[in-house]
């Protein structure tokens, strides 16, 4: 499969905003997650047929007209492996810095090879799952104490 044929399931685009990482970004809300984390702020996202399909090309024009860095969200990106490290990579050589939201741990990320395939693509992990009796709404950038703001060495 060519990159143009790639398609995702697309929640929603925020263009500009300021809550999922430093500055004003692009971020992109994935359909699917299966760590159904009690509380979630987004349990529409976890369906992962949910939302508008996308082409790669299709997301990376609405990146390029927002010219912002861009935020990978859901759901969970890293539920479609592949898919996200393409997204992310197509989106890096476009030349924007990625910030990458997911319920797994950096641990568990890179104990799989499937998983830590994103890695040299993301500048920043925001990692774990949301567990709602740790909930703090005055963190930055994350939703619950155990979440952890992980900047990725270039490289990793």
């Amino acid at each position: 499969m060519n990159s143009n044929s790639l398609t995702f399931q697309v929640l929603d685009i925020i263009r500009g905003t300021t809550v999922d990482g430093p500055g004003f970004r692009t971020s992109i809300y994935l359909a699917g997650c299966g760590h159904r984390c009690p509380g979630c702020h987004n349990p529409q996202s976890w369906d992962p047929t949910a939302g508008t399909p996308m082409t790669l090309e299709e997301i990376l024009d609405i990146v390029r007209e927002e010219d912002f860095n861009v935020t990978l969200t859901g759901g969970d990106p890293l539920f479609i492996p592949e898919a996200s490290t393409r997204l992310a990579k197509a989106i890096n050589e476009a030349g924007y810095t990625v910030w990458l939201y997911t319920g797994f741990t950096y641990e568990e990320i890179l104990a799989s090879e499937n998983l830590r395939a994103i890695l040299p693509y993301v500048e920043a992990i925001v990692d774990g799952p949301f567990v709602e009796s740790l909930r703090d709404p005055d963190l930055q950038f994350r939703g619950s104490s155990n979440q952890r703001i992980i900047y990725i060495l270039p490289d990793t």
